[in-house]
């Protein structure tokens, strides 16, 4: 199943690491595909996980379009700065 979800706080490089890092944890994801330019997830997997990858990102500091604020734009900057400290493949 495909799953398209656009989120806010996507800034750079290092945002979509943790991102793809993040969300290819979750049991049942097969493929993880982030686009900074779109702000998009794309994620192709098991059925019944749309909930547990939106919550994940909103826990990462990448909520669902409409769903940002303070407090997740700061969890967005810690994500993206671990993102830039860790190589994609790792």
């Amino acid at each position: 199943m495909e799953y398209h979800i656009q989120v806010e706080n996507i800034k750079c490089g290092g945002c979509v690491n943790s991102i793809k890092k993040a969300i290819a944890a979750i049991a049942g994801v097969e493929k993880v595909d982030v686009s900074k330019e779109t702000e998009t997830v794309s994620v192709w997997g098991t059925e019944n996980l749309h909930a547990t990858i939106v919550e994940r990102l909103a826990e990462l500091g990448y909520p669902e379009k409409g769903n940002n604020n303070l407090w997740l734009k700061a969890k967005s900057f810690v994500s993206c700065a671990v993102g830039r400290m860790t190589k994609e493949n790792e």
